[in-house]
């Protein structure tokens, strides 16, 4: 059952008959694919991403039909879906379909991980200062399971994350858990770099790609992770309760998280079910969630992702990173500071100077911006919609907070 490449939606799933073709779009027509009011600058996708008009239409028609489900095969409710999605998740991870699961969460990926990657009394899992608590909770746990010690790593003033780790990494290191940038702050780590250093020492390397998958490229074949998850509801417009796990070959006989019935060798034939099977579907589908069909909210993952490919990665990248260099011009003049070390482009977290009010982020929603506000720091993440008018609006409001 392996997918055949992120696929063409099905017509009369999706409602999608008139959609542009890749060649079409521009830049220009990308905000069009959004249901975003003009008087809305909308720089939170790293909070959550807006759904495309595609993928509404399609969770809608999903929902009508399941008001009659006799109206739908079982290959299309319960098995193609998934597999279109997984094939689509696959190429932004420059894998095979094989070897991704679908999964509610970035924490089950991680459990699934814990579960499967015992360490040594002693050793040392390696996470950020700051990372974000699901990437932390996981790894007390296994700490504590396997007498191992949880280290968080802080970076000196001017130093890079990757330069915080790589110098880190060393022979008691068991496991490096981390992203590929930094949730608060935006500064970048070269999971690349990593990877290699945490395989010289004969450690693990397990990723949340939460905050940069679809929007900066990635590549298993480079990094080479055991594990590497995202959730699905921020950088790739999808629904929420629905995410990616990479499981890298080696790990692909391990245990789930959960016995399922779908994930059993022969579910397809449902007059067979009660003929139960040690043997599981095939690479990474034994790590999927239970109810992995998602009769709701498949569709709409599927068109959010062809939405993503249609585009590509690439483009959304250089777009992204062009708005938030507008938005630091923009924001320099109120003392606003892009101070953060190797910067991943698509990710912007402002430095605000002493004197900033500390309800900013909600000052500036009353005109019409939203972000988000982290400690002493603007998070404002931009995604493919965000256009000129956006960031004069956001120029607009800082004026007229902090002037």
């Amino acid at each position: 059952m392996t997918g055949s490449g992120c696929p063409e939606p099905r017509r009369g799933l999706t409602g999608s008959q008139h959609r542009p073709t890749a060649e079409a779009m521009s830049t220009s027509s990308w905000r069009g694919l959004f249901d975003l009011p003009r008087d809305i600058a909308y720089f939170n996708a790293a909070q959550i991403g807006p759904m495309p008009r595609r993928g509404v239409e399609a969770g809608k028609a999903a929902f009508e039909a399941k008001a009659r489900p006799w109206t739908r095969s079982v290959p299309d409710n319960f098995f193609q879906g998934p597999e279109d999605v997984r094939s689509c998740a696959a190429h932004l991870f420059h894998a095979d379909a094989d070897a991704i699961a679908l999964v509610p969460a970035a924490s089950y990926g991680l459990a699934v991980a814990a579960r499967n990657l015992k360490l040594e009394a002693g050793q040392d899992i390696l996470v950020l200062a700051d990372q974000f608590p699901s990437n932390v909770y996981t790894w007390r746990t296994m700490a504590e399971r396997d007498g191992a010690n949880l280290r968080t790593l802080s970076r000196d003033q001017g130093q890079s994350w990757t330069e915080t780790l790589l110098t880190a990494i060393g022979p008691k290191t068991g496991l490096v858990a981390c992203g590929a940038l930094n949730w608060i702050d935006g500064g970048r780590i070269d999971l690349a770099s990593v990877g290699e250093a945490v395989r010289a020492v004969g450690g693990a390397l397990v990723l949340d790609l939460t905050q940069s998958l679809g929007v900066m490229d990635f590549d298993v074949r480079d990094v080479q992770p055991d594990f590497a998850v995202a959730a699905g509801y921020k950088w790739l417009l999808g629904p929420y309760t629905l995410g990616y796990l990479y499981v890298a070959p080696r790990h692909q006989d391990r245990q789930p998280l959960e016995e399922n019935w779908i994930n059993r060798a022969g579910s397809e034939d449902f007059s067979q079910l009660i003929n139960y099977r040690d043997d599981y579907q095939t690479g990474a589908r034994r790590f999927d969630m239970g109810e992995r069909s998602n009769h709701q909210l498949v569709p709409a993952a599927l068109e959010s992702l062809n939405v993503l490919e249609e585009i590509g990665v690439h483009e959304a990248s250089n777009h992204i990173a062009g708005i938030n260099q507008a938005l630091i011009e923009a924001a320099a003049p109120f003392g606003l500071r892009a101070d953060i070390p190797d910067r991943a482009p698509h990710y912007l977290s402002l430095g605000l100077p002493s004197d900033a009010p500390a309800d900013l982020a909600q000052q500036l929603d009353q005109r019409g911006v939203k972000v988000s506000q982290r400690g002493p720091r603007l998070r404002v993440s931009p995604h493919i919609y965000s256009d000129d008018q956006d960031i004069a609006r956001f120029a607009d409001a800082l004026k007229a907070v902090l002037s």
